[in-house]
């Protein structure tokens, strides 16, 4: 959630740099494949949190503020460089000055309505529009089954909002799952405390979600990819397998299973990364984002904040970098996604069994475009030699009839983090956020007891107090804290947002016993509903399990 908190370097101008980058090249990729005749069938993950600032009024503006801005650093940069007889920088200006008008123009074409023209693509069949949870909280860390199925209800509640129809899968927040076990929280004042917990399978069973995506280590007794060097690897068994799998092999992540705990109520079918493409894709050490070729991200021309330059080598000096050639990086996406359709066709080659195998390869959707400017260009490539080789291509809902009836599967606990556990969230310097969130749920449960049913000041103060709870219980601030990517933000907005849910915490306890709004309290209650303005029509009886 960054509209309404700054601008740069981590406000409302992040969301600007993905939308221009990411978001848009994405439909204007898809828009020329179904023109062409050729159906992407990606799977998009649009967040909740998201898609309510993509819909939100005041997002519109800051993005037509950011166009100006980028606009006029183009023409101011030309200027500065012009004199200089820089004419290779000259004609990079003109190229971001016709790249910005573009997505601009499509921009105002579908009415500025970006979450509405996925949701078109998804009624023609050609992508599916799956969710996540309603902030991106780390569920197996939430301390309370209540916090679960929250931010589960109002991720779906949300998308259904915005999209049309209920979601049928969803992306686990860091691809992070718990199964059914007796649980200990790891910080607060309950800490060593015991109670047997539900799978996550079996809460989002209950909001009728069917599928969600795992890391392949959880099923293959493999090694995290990536940045994930020192996980010990646990060898995962078929509680009931099929004809063709042996009960002592190690599972292929290139078949979908259905999780189901022992014991538990509810089941969902896991799809699997598979480290090969995954690796070829994400990793700019080792993958096609690192080419020399393409844009550099980390350098920019200020003011500005324009890129000129492309990668040139794998050293970290910036001044070395060379000048950017679209034409160049072009030729690279195209050489890069005829690897890559290769790589599957192998990939798929090799791991078919009984059954067709199933490749799934998830990536963020801000590589493509944001920090790899070409990959929307490579995933155009991409969906038509796919098309050309004859590789099926399906989105995940379409690929659970590769799913048999007759097995289940009982996975560890695990996420696609370093280490391939929870420890990128939870560590020495995160166990403070921790702390704060267990305390601020078990607060809201309380109160729910007792306001849950409220109307009036009282119920709008604890709807937003509500709102504050799932903000604070985002796992971006654990990830930007560990990786000091943003500390000193991620540290101030917890904070901000523990202060703001125990204000109104207090503030509707206080209505409820008949006291009233004050001058003061109901200024602060305006202020944090304008900054805070997520998921309208929150119920706060989402959190409660359906047989309460």
């Amino acid at each position: 959630m960054v509209v309404n908190h700054g601008r740069w370097p981590h406000g409302s101008d992040w969301l600007n740099e993905a939308t221009f980058e990411c978001y848009l090249p994405l439909l204007e990729v898809a828009h020329r494949l179904v023109a062409d005749g050729v159906s992407p069938k990606w799977t998009v993950n649009i967040s909740p949190v998201l898609a309510e600032q993509l819909a939100s009024p005041e997002f519109q503006k800051e993005l037509s503020f950011y166009y100006e801005n980028v606009r006029r650093a183009c023409v101011e940069t030309r200027e500065h460089f012009e004199p200089e007889g820089r004419d290779d920088i000259v004609g990079l200006t003109r190229y971001w000055e016709s790249f910005y008008e573009r997505m601009w123009e499509l921009h105002r074409r579908i009415g500025g309505d970006i979450p509405g023209t996925f949701a078109e693509l998804q009624r023609g069949g050609h992508v599916e529009i799956i969710t996540c949870a309603a902030t991106h909280g780390y569920l197996p860390l939430l301390s309370r089954d209540e916090s679960v199925r929250l931010q589960l209800r109002t991720a779906v509640e949300t998308h259904r909002r915005h999209f049309g129809a209920p979601p049928r899968g969803i992306w686990l927040p860091e691809c992070a799952y718990r199964p059914r076990y007796e649980w200990t929280p790891p910080a607060g004042q309950h800490r060593g405390d015991r109670r047997l917990r539900p799978g996550v399978e079996e809460m989002l069973a209950e909001v009728g979600l069917e599928y969600f995506v795992a890391d392949a280590h959880l099923v293959a007794a493999a090694a995290p990819v990536f940045l994930y060097r020192d996980y010990v690897p646990r060898k995962t068994q078929l509680d009931s397998p099929g004809p063709d799998v042996s009960r002592k092999a190690p599972l292929s992540p290139y078949q979908p299973y259905r999780v189901a705990s022992r014991g538990g109520r509810g089941s969902a079918v896991a799809f699997f990364r598979d480290p090969k493409t995954t690796m070829q894709v994400w990793s700019r050490e080792h993958g096609y984002p690192g080419e020399y070729a393409y844009l550099e991200f980390h350098k920019k021309h200020f003011p500005g904040g324009l890129r000129f330059w492309r990668i040139t080598d794998n050293t970290q000096d910036l001044a070395k970098k060379a000048v950017y050639d679209p034409a160049l990086a072009a030729e690279k996406a195209q050489s890069h996604a005829r690897h890559f359709v290769d790589l599957v066709k192998e990939t798929l080659h090799h791991a078919r069994t009984q059954r067709p195998a199933v490749v799934c390869s998830p990536y963020d959707a801000e590589l493509f475009g944001h920090w790899w400017f070409e990959g929307p260009q490579w995933l155009e490539h991409v969906a038509r030699g796919m098309a050309r080789a004859g590789i099926v291509t399906a989105t995940l809902g379409e690929s659970l009839t590769a799913v048999p009836s007759s097995s289940t599967v009982a996975l560890p606990e695990g996420s696609w983090g370093e280490g391939g556990d929870h420890r990128v969230w939870l560590n020495r310097d995160t166990e403070w956020t921790w702390d704060r969130v267990y305390s601020a749920e078990a607060e809201w449960a309380q109160d729910l007891t007792r306001l849950r049913h409220v109307h009036g000041d009282v119920g709008r103060v604890f709807a937003q107090a509500t709102r504050e709870l799932l903000l604070l219980e985002a796992s971006d601030w654990q990830f930007l804290i560990t990786t000091h990517a943003a500390r000193d933000y991620a540290e101030r907005r917890v904070a901000e947002h523990y202060a703001d849910f125990k204000r109104l915490s207090e503030m509707a306890r206080s209505l409820a016993d008949g006291q009233t709004l004050s001058v003061e309290a109901a200024d602060t209650l305006r202020r944090l509903e304008r900054e805070d303005f997520v998921f309208a029509g929150l119920q706060t009886g989402w959190a409660q399990s359906p047989e309460a």
